[in-house]
C-alpha cells in the first residue's frame, strides 16, 4: 500500500469542505426562492445574469456567455431560457447585426420578479452562511466568503 501524500489530502479535504459549504448554501437558497418565488436557483441566476445587460455595442450575451456565467451547458441554458420565456419572464430576438445570434432580455415580468426575489435571496443566503459558520471545518470558508470583494 502506498503512502497518501499529506498535501493532496489536504487538498482534497479542502475541496470536500467547499463542496459541503456550496451544497449547504445552494439547498437553502433554492427551498427560500422555490417557496417565496416559484423560482430556481439557476433560475433566479439566469434572470440577474441577464438584468445585468445593457444595449449597445457588447451589451448583450451570447448564449455561451450566458451558459458559462450560470454554470450550465449551452443545451441545459437553453431549456431554461424556454422554460422563463414560457412563463413571460424572458424573450429572445434575432441580434441586428449577425442574424445568427440570439439575445434574451429580461421582460418587465422578470425584472419585477427578481426585484422581489433578490431580498429573498440575500436572506437565504446570510441563513445558510450564519449556519454554516457554527461548524468547525466550514468556519474558515465563511470567512473567505465573507472576505471577498470583487468589483461587479
Amino acid at each position: 500500500m502506498t503512502a497518501m501524500d499529506p498535501a493532496l489530502t489536504a487538498l482534497s479535504q479542502g475541496w470536500c469542505a467547499l463542496s459541503l459549504l456550496h451544497g449547504k448554501i445552494d439547498a437553502h437558497i433554492e427551498r427560500s426562492l422555490q417557496t417565496g418565488h416559484d423560482l430556481s436557483v439557476r433560475e433566479y441566476s439566469l434572470l440577474d445574469v441577464l438584468s445585468r445587460q445593457h444595449n449597445g455595442p457588447g451589451g448583450h450575451l451570447q448564449m455561451k456567455q450566458v451558459a458559462d456565467a450560470v454554470v450550465l451547458s449551452q443545451s441545459a441554458t437553453t431549456r431554461l431560457v424556454t422554460r422563463l420565456e414560457d412563463r413571460g419572464l424572458l424573450t429572445r430576438y434575432l441580434c441586428d447585426t449577425d442574424r445568427r445570434g440570439i439575445y434574451t432580455d429580461v421582460t418587465d415580468a422578470g425584472l419585477t420578479l427578481l426585484a422581489a426575489a433578490r431580498p429573498t435571496n440575500d436572506r437565504a443566503l446570510r441563513e445558510a452562511l450564519d449556519e454554516a459558520a457554527k461548524n468547525a471545518e466550514l468556519a474558515p470558508l465563511v470567512r473567505a466568503v465573507e472576505e471577498l470583494h470583487i468589483a461587479a
